[in-house]
């Protein structure tokens, strides 16, 4: 398939900035709707389905679960060596216990230091599989969603559902998770050898808990508001970032840099102000938690230091304590800084899903049949088709197009023409009526299978980054050379890409900004060649040349056609004149149909648009004679 932009006729896009119609405070759809305060905290359906994405890493989960047990012990050690040093060693001038303790307690550190080294390596290589895996599936999701979707979201919010959502996903569910398992371990086993050391002590410091789990109750559910707002900040940025580079040609031809600036800014400004208020939330928790690690610190040396005093505990149990307290505190920042990830994560992983949840319109039947090698034989029965059921953009539309015939499409904006072609790639299903290939419903046999026997070649001749040679192999990836080379001298594009520097290695920019509109639009024939279509389109695909390159279009043009049956949309006559058929639509119906001279003899319609310049025509204007058909290999 070869593919560009679109246009729509009576309701759709451009495929430069598809969906985005009238800029970044356009609405399309529920899910990119404002934020909803209301919206559930933890959302257990996000973290169900994000658990496939963990179950390939199983084995190195438990190794690192492992490492992060090994952690927590030397963590724990520390402290109590500290206790046995100062009471068994300093405490009683035992030089022996002083050093077991330093060399034991310095080994704990080299422990410490090297399983957690080792944990955080495995849990960052589980967390980029993550996300490649997570953005490949979303990525191949929106590959197969139909045109409709992408007519009704910003492409630039799409985006960022890709990156930004996608990494807070996998912020929380590949290091977050290993994260909880470390500090909720950890504060287990803090909390018993607490217990251990001193159960009245440990009593003591429980008091401060209520007061955490408040803080930590207020500040989750500020931050799950914060960061949703963020979220969609985040997007609207995307979307105006997007539409804003794809159209810098049009905005510097109308001068709008300026206006253009002061719109991004006003929309990068709201999602500034979001993140300064989510930062404000993120930045109020840890003093509050330290303001309560504190307390219970004062806690326990007044209540310790009172015991030391009356000779109820000695020194080194209240300093191992107090070190133990601090541990225990920094368990709690922890989950709680986890638990502000997992906002985000189901703030964002909310939007992925609905995506990933969204359904494709356009799909094969249960069991649909291949569809064979066609010979091209096309009817439209009795078609009604809009791109909103209630507005229909195509009334009772009959066709019918034989192997080899080439049917022209014409019309004001508007009329319909493009929704004709798009029907027949299986873009959007009809209302009603049939489309039919060889006898067989388009809807009955597999969409992939009908796709490779069409090709399509647009206005917009639209060319990958990459080179010459991936362009018009992109159709047919195993295309050998001499193949690619035999299109692209058909349609007399190969002496031009001889001369260039490196041939058909030459790097295209994005959109082949490098070539001119004809280069462009030669190689889109060529790639339109090689797949070796048995049914090709045509959307006004000789716009915006130049007379020469009109020239050497119909060249290529005559090879095209050969043997093939066409539909051409154009608004010149030297494309369409010639053709089998013409076909005229007004308002989504056709109005007339015949030969060129019959119409024109007619004085209807297309008279009336052949006189008043709608087509562009040019009476007398060099046209090249249609090929007697000759079937296509």
């Amino acid at each position: 398939m070869i593919s560009g932009g679109f246009d729509m006729g009576g309701g759709g896009f451009r495929g430069g900035s598809m969906g985005s119609r009238g800029g970044s405070s356009w609405r399309g759809s529920d899910e990119f709707a404002e934020v909803d305060p209301d919206a559930k905290r933890f959302d257990q359906n996000v973290v169900r389905r994000m658990l496939p994405f963990l179950t390939p890493h199983r084995g190195q989960l438990l190794v690192a679960a492992f490492l992060v047990l090994v952690t927590s012990c030397a963590t724990m050690a520390g402290p109590f060596l500290i206790k046995v040093a100062i009471d068994d060693g300093i405490a009683k001038g035992d030089t022996r216990i002083l050093a077991f303790a330093a060399v034991f307690f310095l080994l704990s550190l080299i422990t410490m230091g090297v399983s957690s080294y080792t944990q955080g390596a495995m849990i960052a290589a589980i967390s980029q599989r993550m996300l490649h895996a997570l953005r490949v599936k979303v990525v191949i999701h929106l590959q197969k969603l139909s045109f409709r979707y992408l007519d009704s979201n910003e492409i630039g919010v799409i985006i960022a559902r890709v990156t930004s959502d996608v990494n807070a996903l996998n912020n929380a569910f590949s290091q977050g998770t290993m994260t909880l398992v470390a500090d909720l371990l950890g504060l287990g086993l803090i909390l018993g050898v607490m217990l251990i050391l001193d159960p009245a002590l440990s009593l003591v410091t429980f008091i401060v808990l209520p007061i955490m789990f408040l803080i930590t109750r207020v500040f989750s559910g500020q931050a799950r508001q914060r960061f949703r707002e963020v979220r969609f900040r985040v997007g609207k940025v995307y979307a105006n970032l997007q539409e804003n580079i794809s159209g810098v040609r049009v905005a510097q031809s109308f001068t709008r840099e300026d206006l253009n600036y002061r719109q991004f800014q006003g929309t990068n400004r709201e999602n500034l102000d979001a993140s300064v208020r989510a930062a404000r939330v993120m930045a109020a928790f840890p003093p509050a938690v330290e303001l309560v690690t504190a307390l219970a610190i004062g806690l326990v040396i007044v209540y310790g230091g009172y015991r030391v005093l009356n000779d109820q505990m000695s020194v080194g149990v209240l300093v191992a304590f107090l070190s133990y307290v601090q541990q225990f505190f920094m368990p709690i920042r922890e989950i709680s800084a986890w638990y502000t990830n997992l906002q985000q994560a189901m703030a964002g992983g909310e939007r992925i899903f609905a995506l990933l949840d969204t359904d494709p319109e356009i799909t094969d039947k249960a069991g649909a049949p291949a569809l064979p090698a066609v010979d091209g034989h096309v009817r439209f029965e009795d078609v009604t088709f809009g791109y909103d059921p209630e507005q229909p953009v195509l009334t009772g539309i009959n066709l019918e197009a034989k192997p080899g015939e080439t049917i022209a499409l014409v019309g004001p904006t508007g009329a319909g023409k493009t929704s004709i072609v798009n029907l027949l790639m299986r873009f959007y299903d009809v209302q009603e009526g049939r489309i039919t290939i060889d006898g067989q419903d388009l809807r009955d046999v597999q969409i992939q299978t009908l796709r490779r026997q069409v090709g399509m070649v647009l206005q917009d001749s639209f060319l990958f980054s990459g080179t010459i040679l991936e362009n018009i192999r992109y159709g047919k990836p195993d295309a050998s050379m001499a193949e690619v080379t035999a299109a692209a001298q058909a349609v007399g594009i190969d002496g031009f890409i001889q001369r260039l520097p490196d041939g058909y290695d030459t790097a295209v920019m994005e959109r082949g900004g490098r070539l001119s509109v004809g280069q462009r639009q030669l190689i889109c024939f060529a790639r339109a060649l090689l797949v070796d279509p048995h049914i090709l389109i045509l959307d006004e695909a000789t716009s915006s040349v130049d007379a020469h390159t009109e020239m050497l279009i119909q060249r290529a043009l005559a090879t095209l056609l050969q043997g093939r049956t066409a539909f051409v949309i154009a608004h010149r006559l030297s494309t369409i004149k010639n053709a089998d058929s013409i076909l005229v639509l007004r308002e989504g119906k056709i109005v007339e149909r015949g030969a060129h001279d019959a119409l024109l003899a007619a004085q209807g319609f297309y008279a009336e648009l052949y006189t008043t310049g709608v087509t562009a025509g040019i009476e007398g204007e060099e046209t090249v004679e249609k090929p007697t058909a000759v079937p296509s290999t």
